[in-house]
């Protein structure tokens, strides 16, 4: 099992609407990086769900349901979309400054690579936010 980082941005495709969709496929990916990460999704794989932007603050967990395949969005081959399900809200948001502080977090490519809208994690990187969602206040 591989773990994922996936970024939107709240106005445009928050954490309750993919709650009330259920469902969604991950489109709108520009950055060939981002893109391979896509690719790189096995069915089962779990994401970590970010608000970028407003918020900035891990929000949920999301499951990989469809492996990738042409981003129905534009008709440019390069481009893939995954479809992912919300498997559960975090117990509390895990916000950009506490992964910042937390030194376990150093390494995680949300730091290291902001920009990224994809990003491959950890499951160690995982495992901690998830525990620092159950500490958070």
């Amino acid at each position: 099992m591989n773990f994922w980082l996936i970024k939107s941005e709240p106005f445009k495709y928050s954490w309750d609407k993919f709650m009330k969709d259920g469902h969604t496929f991950w489109d709108g990916v520009r950055n060939y990086q981002a893109r391979n990460n896509l690719k790189g999704m096995e069915l089962g794989d779990l994401c970590l769900f970010y608000h970028s932007n407003e918020g900035k603050e891990v929000v949920g967990v999301a499951e990989v349901v469809k492996t990738h395949y042409q981003d129905p969005t534009t008709t440019e081959t390069a481009w893939v979309v995954v479809d992912v399900k919300p498997v559960h809200p975090l117990k509390n948001p895990v916000s950009l400054s506490v992964l910042k502080s937390d030194p376990r977090l150093s390494n995680i490519g949300l730091i290291k690579q902001p920009r990224l809208s994809v990003i491959a994690i950890t499951k160690e990187e995982f495992e901690t936010v998830i525990l620092l969602s159950n500490e958070s206040a």
